[in-house]
């Protein structure tokens, strides 16, 4: 819980990346609450997991088998519930925090990642079936989820930007926030109570790049966090520097996501301790808090080595690595990945 409390005052706030009813019902959601998590974030591979074997839905399930609804409408009648009950709990942090803490974050499906038009409607329809104005809808970074995002914005909608991969991505999506809140600005909007988060995946990145850089040790295991100091960098200038583009309302925040360790010969807080500093957040599966919890230190580090960090990308390219393939190659896999899990939750309820 300390080490918690000094990352929150270092600016950062911490996410749990994970849901499901067993978290809610054995009351483990809450107390990460108590320890000073203020969020929590969920997908179809975190829903997927939650599902599987666990009996809190059994009942529900059995039930389902004589419905004649569609499967997208039963597997909805499961999450929607959850989804309620995670934005409740966190409600008291969203109030005490004036809006700026205490998200749930809800995945529109990843069917509709090339669908503009069927993005924004299944935002809507979400946000007035769950009814909690700590709710916040994700969407994909592809070129048609951006473009929604916009219009959602511009709508004063709570958006989780996800599957980011790459700088050109980051700055797309920053872009597009100014734009929409922008608009929304225009329409008569109330801008201080939009917020958006922008998650870029780290973890991911660096077991691409390190399988393929051979030989290259020295270069190995570095450039999530590379990446995600420049990005912070690519943030100050957008909406803190001498031309900042954002007149009225509140940043779109970083979000460090996929944060969980995936090589063992890497440090379990490689994409924590490194990467702390202000207005981001850091959403953690269980085991990555629980390291933090256990052994972590918050200090402020996310401005140090940004020279070092521009280095590496320099070597990067030098040795052959074209990152913009690389991030193309991620989102694509991100993508399948948070489709197919879709496809299993469908098929579990049908």
């Amino acid at each position: 819980m300390g080490a918690i409390s000094e990352i929150n005052a270092a600016g950062q706030r911490i996410w749990l990346d994970n849901l499901s009813r067993k978290l809610l019902i054995e009351g483990d959601l809450e107390r990460c609450i108590e320890a000073g998590v203020t969020g929590l974030t969920s997908n179809p591979s975190i829903l997927l997991k939650g599902l599987k074997g666990s009996p809190y839905y059994r009942d529900e399930l059995q039930k389902m088998s004589h419905s004649r609804q569609i499967p997208e409408k039963r597997l909805e009648g499961l999450i929607i519930p959850d989804i309620r009950d995670a934005c409740d709990l966190f409600m008291p942090v969203f109030e005490r925090s004036g809006g700026e803490d205490g998200y749930v974050s809800m995945e529109v499906s990843p069917k509709l990642a090339h669908d503009e038009d069927g993005t924004i409607d299944a935002a809507i329809r979400l946000i007035a079936e769950v009814e909690r104005p700590n709710l916040m809808i994700k969407v994909p970074a592809t070129k048609e989820g951006i473009a929604a995002f916009e219009r959602l914005v511009s709508l004063g909608i709570n958006i989780n930007v996800t599957l980011i991969f790459s700088l050109h991505q980051v700055y797309h999506v920053h872009e597009a926030y100014v734009r929409g809140l922008k608009r929304f600005a225009e329409s008569g909007g109330n801008v201080e109570s939009v917020r958006s988060v922008a998650s870029l995946f780290l973890s991911r990145v660096d077991t691409l790049v390190d399988s393929m850089l051979g030989e290259h040790e020295g270069l190995k295991g570095k450039t999530g966090v590379a990446l995600a100091k420049i990005a912070y960098q690519r943030f100050l200038d957008i909406f803190h520097g001498p031309h900042a583009r954002l007149e009225k309302g509140h940043p779109q925040k970083l979000l460090w996501a996929s944060t969980g360790t995936k090589n063992p010969a890497y440090s379990d807080l490689l994409y924590v301790e490194p990467l702390i500093g202000r207005e981001t957040i850091n959403t953690m599966p269980e085991a990555t808090l629980d390291a933090f919890v256990d052994h972590g230190k918050a200090e402020s580090t996310l401005t140090q080595g940004v020279d070092e960090a521009k280095e590496h990308f320099i070597a990067l390219e030098k040795n052959g690595i074209n990152m913009e393939q690389v991030s193309n190659r991620l989102f694509d896999e991100g993508l399948k990945a948070f489709d197919d899990a879709y496809s299993d939750l469908l098929a579990m309820v049908a």
